[in-house]
């Protein structure tokens, strides 16, 4: 698949393969202590990411014609249910729901993802491709959160594609992580066409907009910076950042959630 749909539905299938083939191995231990994201353990992440995948899958049911709209409530009820389970029951429950959504993004037929569109958090429904984007949005970080939580080495997968997402239909995501109060810049991505623009919002762009500061590392550093998971302790050696701002002054502006 060439299509920004097509190619996302397969980073979601390979960032699900690759928890498939971590999770069922963790130990009590490792389920309940600490993840990547500074306040979950690693089965808090797997619950809130197999309870997303339940409520995005309804939603996408629903669009196919394949079951009602969720009602008022519903994405409540799913939260409470996935909060009462067992850590290890929430590491296999997650494995199954995001397996179900991922199976159902395959089966759509590829002539379908330019037409369809699916409601979410947004007023009016998506198109798919947004859609999409936003579970990858969710599914990369927390499947790095996991993974950092065992190795603190860890990369982001989907990386280069969840920047060519953020300078297009979830740019918008960025208004909600940046904080960019106080920062003032325009930071160039090394050898890669990206900058990050922060001055009264954040953005990452394609365009070439005078720099004022130059991150250097790889580019799935800087995704991580801008979804607030570059803390000291998951910072691969090299990366650094020169110019009219710092490494420490960026973080403080994506301080993650």
């Amino acid at each position: 698949m060439t299509t920004l749909a097509g190619r996302t539905i397969a980073a979601l299938r390979s960032e699900h393969d690759t928890l498939a083939a971590l999770v069922p191995a963790l130990t009590a231990d490792q389920l309940t202590g600490p993840s990547g994201a500074s306040e979950w353990t690693v089965a808090d992440v797997l619950s809130h990411m197999g309870s997303g995948a339940e409520i995005q899958l309804a939603a996408l049911r629903a669009v196919l014609g394949e079951a009602d709209a969720p009602g008022d409530g519903f994405n409540q009820s799913v939260w409470d249910r996935w909060n009462a389970l067992s850590p290890q029951d929430q590491a296999t429950g997650m494995l199954e729901s995001d397996e179900a959504l991922v199976s159902a993004l395959e089966a759509i037929p590829a002539e379908r993802h330019d037409e369809l569109k699916v409601k979410t958090f947004m007023p009016e429904p998506v198109p798919l491709e947004t859609f999409i984007g936003l579970r990858l949005s969710e599914t990369a970080p927390h499947s790095w959160d996991v993974r950092a939580g065992i190795d603190p080495a860890a990369e982001l997968l989907s990386a280069a594609l969840l920047a060519e997402h953020l300078t297009g239909g979830i740019g918008f995501l960025l208004g909600f992580i940046g904080k960019p109060a106080g920062v003032d810049a325009v930071i160039s991505v090394a050898d890669t066409p990206y900058r990050i623009v922060i001055d009264n919002s954040v953005r990452l762009t394609t365009e070439s907009p005078a720099t004022t500061a130059s991150f250097d590392g790889p580019l799935e550093a800087a995704i991580r910076l801008l979804y607030g998971r570059l803390k000291p302790a998951f910072t691969p050696a090299g990366v650094s950042v020169s110019g009219n701002v710092s490494l420490d002054q960026l973080r403080a502006a994506f301080p993650g959630f």
